[in-house]
């Protein structure tokens, strides 16, 4: 499943001095969305072995929400892993579908045990790619 979808509340603690969510949750919530994607299609095994972590995030900030207002969060990926890394590619749009942030991150995978970079192994890509077009 290369696309998985999520929705977000803005709360009080998300809103900064401008009366909208804060350019730093929108980085959190990136986090949040890969992480909800990836617990649900990898199996325990793979979750257990292996684990993810971000080594550039490029962000454009279109929109924004406020206090109360919700948003739809859409992350997919489009393409295999280049070794340890994966391009993941993020949208987030207010429920009238207008475009308020995307943003394209690159992450590696650890292997838990030795806490090292490793190259993503081929039967957990396809787990992302099986209905990539």
């Amino acid at each position: 499943m290369n696309r998985y979808t999520m929705r977000f509340t803005a709360l009080p603690e998300h809103i900064d001095i401008y009366d909208h969510v804060n350019n730093a949750v929108w980085v959190r919530w990136m986090e949040e969305v890969a992480t909800a994607h990836w617990n649900e299609i990898a199996p325990a095994e793979h979750r257990e072995a292996y684990a993810w972590l971000v080594t550039r995030h490029e962000i454009d900030y279109r929109g924004n929400i406020r206090e109360g207002e919700q948003c739809e969060a859409t992350t997919e990926i489009g393409k295999a892993p280049s070794g340890a890394r994966f391009e993941r590619r993020t949208t987030f749009r207010n429920l009238e579908g207008k475009l308020l942030v995307s943003a394209v991150t690159s992450w590696a995978m650890i292997d838990r045990a030795t806490g090292r970079l490793m190259r993503v192994p081929r039967e957990v890509a396809a787990q992302f790619l099986a209905d990539a077009g």
